[in-house]
Order: structure tokens, then C-alpha cells, then sequence
């Protein structure tokens, strides 16, 4: 479904953009393009008052935040080791003061942070997401804030993931049925009409 419209009190919510993020190839499309659309976006929504929220993802080095519970594909139990600034959000997005920064430790933005109450208080009733990866952070975000009763668009090309097939999954299966879906283009097509 193309983007119907776009709410007065909308934010755009960025899902891991940040150093170490970004070093991951992208399917289908790679983290350098994501993350030129989504400065794109940003600067839209700065530039007509809406919010920004820029969602990083980080873990102590000691593990002790890790999320708990054996899966399939857990580790040895020892704790991850991640490059110094990895989890630092990339500077072509950071630096604007008026902002919104969260910091999560699961899959959701939503799960564990203050990001539904930053929010609630701004009055907000619709969100833009994108980010990476499209089929975990994204995708985990999208079904929270459906459930939380934001109007949810999703921004097909300015998100990826490192698995192409889990991507086309979210964005076909998915997300139609947890919001509404367009292109960067679409969105700010929308944005304009909004503001005219």
C-alpha cells in the first residue's frame, strides 16, 4: 500500500546507523546508500520541525546486558568483543542537538528504553522507520510500535540487511500488515503534501 499520509506529529526513527553497523555489506542494498537516504530524510524532517530519533545499540563489555536465553544460534558464553566506537552513531547523522538518542540493548527500540515515552510527551501519533537490519531491529521495532498504536510507515529503501531473502520477507509479509510502506521518494513526496 503507498503511502496515504503523513501525520502533523510524525518522527522518524533510525534503527542502528551507528560505526559498526554500518562496516556490514547490505541486502539488497548497501549500508553506504541506507545511510545517504536516511541523512536525506533526516534533514527533511529537521527542516519542516518534526522529530528525529536516532536508535543505537550497545552492550557492556562484560556481557552482563546481553540479552538472556539460549537460542540456535548462541555463542560460547564468553562475551562479544566490539571495536572501540562501534556503537557510536555515524556522524553524518549525529550532532543535532534537538535530537532524540536512545540506546537499546534487544532487537526493539522499544523493549528496554525510554523511546515510547519520548514519544508520547512530543505527540506523536505516527512514526517513519528505517534502518538496519530490515528482518531484526527494524522489523522487531515496527511490530512493537503497532502494538504501542503509532501509525507505522516504513521506508523500503532506506533499510537493509545482511540477508537479501529476510529483507524482501519484512517488507512483503510483514510490514504491509503492520503499516504502510513506500520509498524515500514516496515519503518525502508526502511530506510536502503534508506541508502544503
Amino acid at each position: 500500500m503507498p503511502v496515504t499520509t503523513i501525520d502533523p506529529a510524525t518522527a522518524l526513527v533510525v534503527i542502528d546507523l551507528q560505526n559498526g553497523v554500518l562496516t556490514m555489506p547490505g541486502d539488497p542494498f548497501p549500508t553506504a546508500d541506507v545511510l545517504a537516504r536516511n541523512v536525506e530524510l533526516a534533514n527533511a524532517f529537521r527542516a519542516r520541525g518534526l522529530h528525529v530519533v536516532l536508535v543505537r545499540v550497545t552492550f557492556a563489555a562484560d556481557g552482563a546486558d546481553a540479552v538472556p536465553g539460549r537460542t540456535d544460534q548462541s555463542g560460547t558464553g564468553s562475551p562479544r568483543a566490539f571495536p572501540e566506537g562501534w556503537d557510536r552513531l555515524s556522524d553524518q547523522l549525529a550532532g543535532h542537538p534537538e535530537d532524540i538518542v536512545v540506546t537499546k540493548r534487544n532487537w526493539s527500540a522499544f523493549y528496554g528504553t525510554d523511546l515510547d515515552l519520548h514519544l508520547r510527551r512530543r505527540g506523536v501519533t505516527q512514526i517513519v522507520l528505517t534502518g538496519v537490519a530490515t528482518s531484526i531491529g527494524v522489523e522487531s521495532t515496527a511490530r512493537a510500535a503497532h502494538e504501542h498504536g503509532y501509525h507505522v510507515t516504513l521506508a523500503t529503501d532506506a533499510m537493509t540487511d545482511r540477508d537479501g531473502g529476510a529483507h524482501t520477507n519484512s517488507i512483503e509479509k510483514i510490514f504491509p500488515r503492520l503499516g504502510e510502506t513506500g520509498t524515500t521518494a514516496d515519503i518525502l513526496a508526502a511530506l510536502d503534501k503534508a506541508g502544503s
